[in-house]
């Protein structure tokens, strides 16, 4: 699905989710190339990056069934192709039936996918790190996750949203994590949707350089699959760096409508 930008979040927001973070754990310095320890920082600026080989270690850990998505940055699936993903026909059957002019009303251009779409999007991340939380700041649609690390369970009753209520977990020097509670938003840049039972498990780890982060994310929703899909995603490391602030003027509806 095609997104316009979104204006920019409040700053107090922003604000309050990485001072949590930074009370609940002084950053670590930022591990030198070549080192890798049981717990890495994955603090710092990270720009997405489309020459990242596959990462076997993380490949591994999907099931065996998981389909592999290959849109990940500025690619476009076509009109009709889907990835190979295994649909189950009422949601294959809205996914056709999409048209791009859908999306292209001032109530739909500056709508925010969920972090399934906007962390494979071509934009960069800001990580902050702690014990307890791990906040990360995306530049897409000024979305901020908070990652609970303190082994809380999520509660039935948290509202959805586009971020969802996500809990990680380190195994060894791979950060785990899952997200629920997700508001019903695109898959693919298509048409094709997942719904609110969608249920998301992210794998996190540095490369051998230290300063490449790989990542998996594997999806699973019995309204929509009959498999769970996945993506590989990787970061740069770019010290000294911001992410900037993400603007929409939703009446770009109105030109496009115009164009066409």
């Amino acid at each position: 699905m095609w997104y316009a930008p979104l204006p920019r979040l409040a700053p107090a927001l922003l604000a309050i989710a990485a001072l949590l973070a930074g009370r609940l754990a002084a950053q670590a310095p930022q591990p030198a190339a070549g080192v890798r320890t049981a717990r890495p920082d994955l603090s710092g600026f990270w720009d997405l990056s489309m020459r990242v080989p596959p990462d076997k270690t993380l490949l591994d850990e999907l099931p065996a069934n998981a389909v592999m998505l290959h849109d990940t940055g500025p690619v476009e699936l076509p009109a009709g192709d889907f990835g190979g993903l295994k649909i189950k026909p009422q949601a294959l059957a809205a996914a056709r039936a999409w048209k791009p002019a859908d999306d292209m009303t001032v109530q739909n251009a500056c709508k925010p996918p969920s972090i399934i779409y906007a962390m494979q999007g071509p934009f960069p991340m800001e990580i902050y790190q702690g014990t307890e939380l791990i906040v990360m700041k995306l530049e897409y649609y000024d979305m901020v996750r908070i990652i609970f690390m303190d082994g809380r369970k999520p509660p039935a009753e948290a509202p959805h949203s586009k971020t969802g209520y996500s809990v990680g977990h380190w195994e060894g020097s791979t950060l785990v994590v899952e997200t629920t509670h997700l508001e019903a938003a695109t898959i693919t840049n298509n048409g094709l949707s997942h719904s609110e039972d969608v249920r998301v498990i992210e794998r996190f780890r540095l490369g051998e350089d230290g300063q490449t982060l790989l990542s998996t994310q594997q999806f699973e929703d019995p309204q929509v699959l009959d498999a769970p899909g996945a993506r590989f995603i990787a970061w740069k490391r770019k010290p000294g760096h911001f992410v900037n602030p993400y603007d929409c003027d939703p009446s770009f509806a109105e030109h496009y409508k115009s164009a066409h």
